[in-house]
């Protein structure tokens, strides 16, 4: 397995992630993707759509603000319920979550509503300065406030949205009343999302800014254990068979009543074996009519749907199924991640599959300083990029050297250019997992 930081240096080294606002000194829980982030990020969410969108006829886009009416922030129970227990450390004034705290609890068994008193008892030390000096626990609201418009007071107040799922659900009747689409149906969005998290932690696992991948699928009442099997199995054929993770490192819980959110009446977290042991990858969640019913209440207009076949009037049901883009960029990386010995020096190798990876080839001229090589590379360089788009160029150092860089990155075949190639039209293709070169003649590329 690899280790955590080992992920997060070669993100940093090749170009894949780096500390948000790095120049300025950082800013906790925000992180910025580079050039070959970007690339693996666009992949994996072009994937998504096309799986779960454009290659089915029961699914629609759609694309919502950021920012809301801030009423449907109390329709949707986050104004009231989206809040973390947030106690401070008396000694050293560092602020944690309890529920966090008490995990580390040996020998303790701690009530779900948890006090300072509780964590003092159960000896639990500040994980900043040691000390067991814990005040109240209090609510902390994960929201971030902003305001709308020229004056800044409480009629201005909106906040910046926590989760994807309800700029779907408040466009739920703009879409039956435009398309009216047969039951079952979902709706699909990829956005940002905002989390003000007390302690966010482990590289992108954990973030203030976050990008979601949600389906808000409606249903029968009648109907919903049989659909929320069907998209359970739907999520694992993707997170297996499309994004390629290995199927071992997969596991599935079914979240405990006193774990779920607000909204759920059924929640099956995927977990996934990270750096930092198994933890949520994605979840799938019955919302039952919770969203709808709330929004039917809050603005005074009716939700219900009428079956085009029966006849029958209800609000539908809810199952979503949702996707962090970071945790789930977090386990292509982890799982990709490889260390093996290669002439008694250390090789790191990302074998991401090769539809995720950010170039298909690399190509290389032998040697730099030889014009005829530089100049036959670069037409094979033009012809593959015209035919493949991601192939990248490298005549950097030695061949040693490129060779360790693409593996890196996680280029699947480095083709080069030598003198023989002058002579027959063939190159050198070189695999980044097994090391072996073999001829190849140009037209075959």
């Amino acid at each position: 397995m690899a280790k955590l930081e080992d992920i997060v240096s070669l993100c940093k080294r090749r170009g894949f992630i780096f500390q948000g606002s790095d120049v300025y000194g950082g800013m906790a829980g925000t992180w910025d993707f580079g050039p070959l982030g970007v690339s693996l990020k666009k992949k994996l969410k072009d994937l998504w759509w096309q799986y779960w969108v454009e290659n089915r006829n029961d699914m629609y886009g759609v694309d919502a603000a950021i920012i809301m009416n801030p009423r449907t922030w109390v329709a949707s129970g986050h104004a009231a319920t989206f809040s973390d227990p947030l106690v401070e450390c008396k000694s050293c004034h560092g602020r944690f979550r309890a529920d966090k705290l008490a995990k580390t609890a040996e020998g303790h068994d701690l009530s779900t509503e948890i006090t300072g008193e509780e964590l003092i008892k159960a000896r639990i030390k500040c994980p900043t300065c040691g000390k067991i000096e814990w005040g109240e626990v209090k609510p902390f609201n994960m929201m971030f406030q902003t305001h709308v418009g020229a004056v800044a007071d409480n009629s201005s107040i909106a906040y910046l949205r926590p989760e994807t799922a309800q700029g779907i659900f408040t466009n739920y009747k703009n879409v039956v009343d435009t398309i009216y689409p047969d039951l079952p149906f979902g709706l699909a969005q990829q956005g940002k999302a905002f989390r003000n998290e007390i302690s966010p932690r482990d590289f992108i696992f954990r973030c203030r800014e976050l990008e979601q991948m949600e389906i808000e699928y409606f249903v029968n009442p009648k109907d919903w254990e049989r659909v929320f099997d069907e998209l359970l199995a739907d999520v694992h054929d993707f997170l297996e068979n499309v994004v390629k993770l290995p199927a071992d490192k997969i596991h599935e819980y079914d979240v405990p009543a006193a774990d779920r959110a607000h909204y759920s009446k059924r929640t099956i977290d995927l977990e996934f074996d990270y750096p930092i042991g198994c933890e949520e990858l994605m979840g799938i969640a019955y919302r039952t009519d919770f969203d709808l019913g709330n929004i039917e209440r809050e603005s005074k207009k009716s939700m219900a749907y009428r079956d085009k076949r029966t006849g029958e009037t209800f609000v539908p049901h809810v199952i979503e199924p949702s996707f962090g883009v970071e945790r789930l960029i977090m386990a292509v990386l982890s799982s990709a991640y490889h260390e093996d010995e290669t002439n008694g020096e250390k090789r790191i190798v990302l074998q991401l599959p090769e539809h995720l990876a950010p170039y298909r080839f690399c190509v290389s001229p032998l040697l730099k300083n030889k014009p005829e090589l530089v100049e036959k590379a670069k037409a094979v360089y033009a012809e593959l990029r015209e035919k493949y788009g991601n192939v990248t160029w490298d005549d950097s150092g030695n061949i040693g050297k490129r060779y360790h860089k693409q593996d890196e990155i996680g280029t699947p075949k480095c083709v080069v250019i030598d003198f023989d190639t002058l002579e027959d039209d063939t190159v050198t293709v070189r695999d980044r997992d097994t090391m072996a070169q073999t001829r190849v003649k140009i037209s075959e590329l």
